[in-house]
Order: C-alpha cells, then structure tokens, then sequence
C-alpha cells in the first residue's frame, strides 16, 4: 500500500534522481539488448526488443517511493511505462522541468510516444487477425471438441457469436479428424462471411500417475501417509500400502529428498521424503478434508525438478508433420527455455523449409522454469516468427503456487505488454457458464480482467456458444473502460448529478453506464 508524502520533495530533486534512473535503464538496457544479438532477427521486433531490454532495467529498481513521491506533482505515469520505457521518463522528466523552473525538456513526439501500443497491435493482428474498426480489440479462442469434426453448425454458431480463433488441442484425436474441423471451419466461413485463425496445441511431454495400488482403490490418503512413486511395477504392499508408477519413468532417479511433488492438478501436495530401492517415498502435506483418491493417468509436478524431458515428443513430430502445413500458429506445450524453442523452429524449417517463419509460435508458460526463463523464450522466438505467450494458468497454479497466480499472471501480461507480445489469457475462462450454462460472480470478475490480454481462450463444453456470446459482449464493454493497465476515463452516469451539458461529452457518453 503506498504511504503517504509527510513532506512534498522539491522537484529539482525528483528530478536528479529521474535523470540518474533514466540513465542507468537507457544503459543497461542497451547492454542488454545487445547481448542478445539480434542481428538479422525481424526487424520489428529489433525495436520492440530494445523497450523489452530497458523494461527489464528498469524493474530492476524498486521505484515504489519515487512513484509516491511524484504524485503530488500530478505525475503518476511510472507505473504505466511498459511498452514505452524511456519515452515515458521523458515525459515525465519534461513536466517535471516545467515544474522546477529549470531548462527546457522537449517531451516525446506523440507518434514515438505511442509507437508501442502500435507494435502490439501489429504483432496481435499478424497472429490472431485484423481488427474491424469500432470493435474490440481482443480476440476470442474456442477450444474445439471432437463434435467439431461431424457437426458444421457448431463453427458456423461459434463463428457469429464472436469466435476470431479455433484451436485444436493435438492431444486428442488425430490427423483424420483434425482435418475435419478444419475443413468445417472453413465451410463455415463461406457461410457466414466472418474468418477464424487455426491454432493446434501440441500435446507435450504426459508427466502422471501409472498404474496405482492401495486399500483396494477405496480407501483416501490424508495428510501424513506416504506414496511409494516407482519406475515401474509395484513393491510388497505390506512395506508400502499406497504405491504408483511414475511416467515416464526415468523422473524417479532425478527426484532428490525435499523436491515438491503435486498430483491431480494439486489436489494432493507432497514432498520427497526419502530414496528407496524400490523409487521415491513421498509424504501428503496437503490432501483437503476428506483426503485423496489416488488414481490412475492423473497429472503429476514437480516444480522444483528438472526431469531432464525434451519439450518435443514423438507424438509431436508426427503432429507437426500434419500441422505445420495447415494452421496459423503452433502452441509449444512446456516450453522451457530458448533451446526449446529452437528446437521447434529446426523442426518447422524441416516441413517447411521456404516459409517456416510465417507461422505463429505460442509460448505456453505453465512452469517455474519457462516464467524464469520468459526473456530469453520472447527473444529466440519473435526474433524470427510472429510469436505470442498462453498464461496457461491451470499447471502455472500447480507449479507456483494458487496464492501466487494473480500475482504472476500480473507480471506475465507486464513483460509481454514491454516486448510488444500479444497474450492468451487461458484456463477456466467463464468454466461455469461453458460447463452448467450460468455462470458465477467470480466467472464474470475473471473474464472481465482478461480483457487485458489480447486473446481470451474458453474450453470446450456444452454451453460454449453461449458462452463466446457472453465474452463478446462483456469484452466490448471492457474495451470502453481499460487498456492494458490504463482506465479510460469515460463518463460515468450511473451517478450523474450535473443540471446541465457536460462539456465535451456526447450523446453516447454514458450510453453503456
């Protein structure tokens, strides 16, 4: 919580330090950028990746008392820097001067002022497609269910409801009926005039539970009891009650005493407690009040381990040999580092070999590791194809903790916003409307703060259409209120107490109040 300013600070002196942070951010952020060696990448992004490297300076800083301090003066924009770092020190700088009486600063051209508001969304339609004029700007993605593949109506529904993006989930089904979506999708864009982007997600590295054994599947683990995790095969249940297998199962060996362990999308928390001959014992330290069901093909994490897998399967090659010549953009399930995303751009330069680099590549950030790793993923991948990050909040829960996600996503939708990256904001995205058919307050809370994402993904389900109907119009509200971090400060006449005209508002001024 900001403190409040006993004493106002004289801004020759806020000034000093402005000019000190200014700087530092413009050095180091130029050492940065040139460390990344760039050369040859597009040249868009050489732009977008100087801002990316100078916001990365700059939060280096802890600018808290600064911020407060400034605002007295009127001058709160600080917070408000990512996709115009030193133009926006500038400006604030330049108003400052003005204030101290001291030399003249010229602020920011308003074309250079506003430069990374037009990358962004350059880079958003390049992905997801061009925006018509008065509408919103963010985008709409359905996960498409298998029915897709038998049921044209369903595109057609989704197509006019809202949809600007299909996405087809590469852990399901198969070439033959991915095909039929897609030609689906295609039958229902003649019919109604509106286009939708393809994503396919590749399916990734399965890390879960095997086979399991325990209290003749009935009983429930509570807090205290322990897991025998194995390569393979089961030890004598006498020693070891509740057991699972482990795959893949080359995890076990990097396992070490104290490594978290998460299973069913946290359901069950654990922790190594000791290395048997047989695999890993692992202690509950959290199942909830009626314990845990232990079960078969249930996802499992380990955040704190690097379980030494290639970001790429085997399944996945054979899925790019069908993808890479039939969609828009590619979504990169647990992508790691930047060494994973050079690994798929070999593989897609392989298919495609003339024009690989049109196609989009989607950073699923779902691990510590990949949010570590964030600034070096944006910079290998948008260096050479249109690239944008998935917030895929479902397993980045699991991984960092539920209390950290808000926080996370937060940063997340910061670095990208500086880089000039387009975000997907998924998992969960009115789940009770797209599931059940109404949907929650804390629905309605989540998907109105996705409005700052540039796409918004909603799961497959039996309400979807409904549901895409609902985020349209929800999304075109938000739009007239916030951008990014920026309100937008419209009037509001829900509370109007004027007698008179309002200066410079129009008739539809308060028309969505």
């Amino acid at each position: 919580m900001t403190q409040p300013v006993e004493t106002l600070r004289p801004a020759a002196e806020l000034l000093a330090e402005l000019h000190q942070v200014r700087h530092a951010v413009a050095a180091e952020g130029r050492t940065l950028w040139q460390r990344w060696d760039i050369g040859h990448g597009r040249r868009r992004f050489r732009v977008s990746a100087l801002n990316f490297a100078q916001y990365l300076a700059l939060r280096r800083r802890d600018l808290r008392a600064l911020q407060t301090d400034l605002m007295p003066y009127g001058l709160s924009s600080l917070g408000r820097s990512e996709g115009r770092v030193l133009a926006n020190l500038d400006a604030v700088i330049g108003a400052l001067s003005a204030l101290a009486g001291g030399p003249h600063k010229h602020y920011p051209r308003p074309h250079a002022f506003f430069r990374g508001e037009r990358l962004l969304r350059a880079n958003m339609e390049e992905l997801f497609g061009p925006v018509a004029q008065g509408t919103r700007t963010a985008r709409i993605m359905v996960t498409l269910p298998t029915e897709a593949a038998d049921d044209p109506a369903l595109l057609a529904t989704l197509l006019r409801n809202g949809t600007n993006v299909v996405r087809i989930n590469c852990a399901h089904d198969g070439p033959s009926v991915w095909a039929a979506m897609i030609a689906n999708l295609r039958a229902a864009e003649k019919a109604t005039g509106c286009r939708a982007r393809i994503l396919a997600d590749l399916g990734g590295p399965k890390v879960r539970t095997g086979q399991v054994q325990g209290a003749g599947h009935q009983g429930r683990i509570h807090e205290g009891d322990q897991i025998l995790l194995t390569a393979g095969g089961f030890a004598d249940p006498t020693d070891h009650p509740w057991q699972a297998e482990c795959e893949p199962a080359s995890i076990v060996q990097r396992l070490a005493v104290g490594d978290p362990v998460f299973i069913d999308d946290g359901k069950l928390a654990a922790r190594v407690e000791r290395c048997a001959h047989e695999g890993v014992i692992i202690q509950a330290t959290h199942t909830g009040p009626k314990g845990f069901k232990l079960k078969p093909q249930k996802g499992l994490n380990f955040p704190s381990t690097d379980l030494g897998l290639l970001a790429l399967t085997d399944q996945d090659h054979r899925s790019l040999d069908f993808i890479a010549r039939e969609v828009d953009m590619i979504g990169y399930s647990f992508v790691h580092s930047a060494a994973d995303v050079r690994l798929l751009q070999q593989e897609l330069a392989a298919r495609r070999p003339q024009d690989w680099q049109r196609i989009g590549l989607i950073a699923k950030i779902e691990t510590q590791r990949a949010v570590h790793n964030l600034p070096e993923i944006i910079v290998q991948a948008a260096s050479n194809q249109p690239f944008g990050v998935m917030i895929a909040r479902g397993d980045l829960a699991v991984e960092i903790g539920f209390e950290r996600l808000a926080e996370m996503q937060e940063e997340l939708l910061w670095l990208c916003e500086a880089a000039h990256v387009p975000v997907i904001w998924a998992t969960q995205v009115l789940e009770s409307l797209v599931k059940k058919g109404l949907p929650t307050r804390g629905d309605m809370t989540d998907a109105a703060m996705s409005a700052r994402a540039e796409c918004v993904m909603l799961n497959k389900g039996p309400y979807v259409a409904e549901a895409v109907a609902a985020l349209d119009r929800l999304l075109t509200r938000m739009a007239e209120n916030q951008s990014k971090k920026t309100p937008k400060l419209r009037a509001l006449r829900s509370w109007d107490t004027s007698v008179g005209p309002v200066p410079g508002a129009g008739d539809s001024a308060g028309a969505h109040a």
